[in-house]
């Protein structure tokens, strides 16, 4: 099995939080990690743009990917959220068990 980190940005704390506790209800995700304040500089309709947002990392396998990906579209606030999946190349031998074992376990 493959497990991935899904990066996604949200603009409220609180929006991050309800959505990161739906994907863990769902065991889509093993674990996520909710870090922020961060300030994001992008281009946004052909403007710089600059804001304060919360980085979720999501650890969640690529079989489960779609529906992560389905699910943060439907309940994001965002008209174009930053949804990214990077592969977990190397883990240590105890994480990815409890990875496999959190993912695959019935809800």
């Amino acid at each position: 099995m493959t497990y991935l980190v899904v990066l996604c940005t949200f603009g409220k704390r609180e929006e991050a939080e309800r959505i990161s506790k739906l994907l863990l209800q769902k065991r889509l995700c093993a674990c996520i990690q909710i870090v922020g304040p961060i300030k994001s500089v992008y281009l946004w309709k052909g403007k710089e743009e600059e804001s304060e947002e919360w980085l979720c990392l999501m650890k969640t396998s690529s079989e489960l990917y779609k529906e992560v990906e389905a699910l943060l579209i439907k309940e994001h606030s965002y008209e174009v959220p930053e949804i990214i999946a990077l592969p977990i190349l190397m883990g240590s031998p105890s994480y990815i068990k409890w990875l496999e074992e959190e993912l695959t376990k019935e809800g």
